[in-house]
């Protein structure tokens, strides 16, 4: 499967924005997906991730109550719903899919997408 990422941008704290990832391919609601993010000089790190039915959600803790995940199999996109953005949520934001159930881990994530920047200015 090949994933693009699209949707960052430059917004204020306390703005939003909605980050999408499309999907090829037809087995797309197969993958469980996340989104990771990757600021600079430090590592990259979950921020969210969906089951393959959507029935279930994960969320890192500092992105809790503001940040929504979704998926949509029949346009073959997951999204990343991000409301009172906060100066530290800037980073590069990167999609990435799973056919071994998804979670919290990188490593479990065999494709991922080229990543969209999010600028959280203060």
């Amino acid at each position: 499967v090949q994933l693009q990422a699209s949707g960052g941008g430059l917004v204020q704290a306390g703005g939003s924005l909605r980050l999408s990832c499309a999907a090829s391919g037809r087995t797309f609601r197969t993958y469980a997906t996340g989104w990771f993010r990757q600021a600079p000089g430090k590592e990259r790190e979950f921020v969210a991730a969906i089951s393959r039915t959507g029935s279930s959600t994960y969320y890192t803790d500092s992105v809790k109550g503001r940040f929504t995940i979704s998926r949509d199999d029949a346009k073959n996109t997951v999204y990343l719903q991000m409301n009172s953005l906060k100066p530290e949520d800037t980073a590069v934001y990167y999609c990435a899919a799973s056919q071994e159930g998804g979670g919290v881990l990188a490593r479990v994530y065999a494709y991922w997408g080229q990543g969209t920047q999010v600028t959280v200015s203060s």
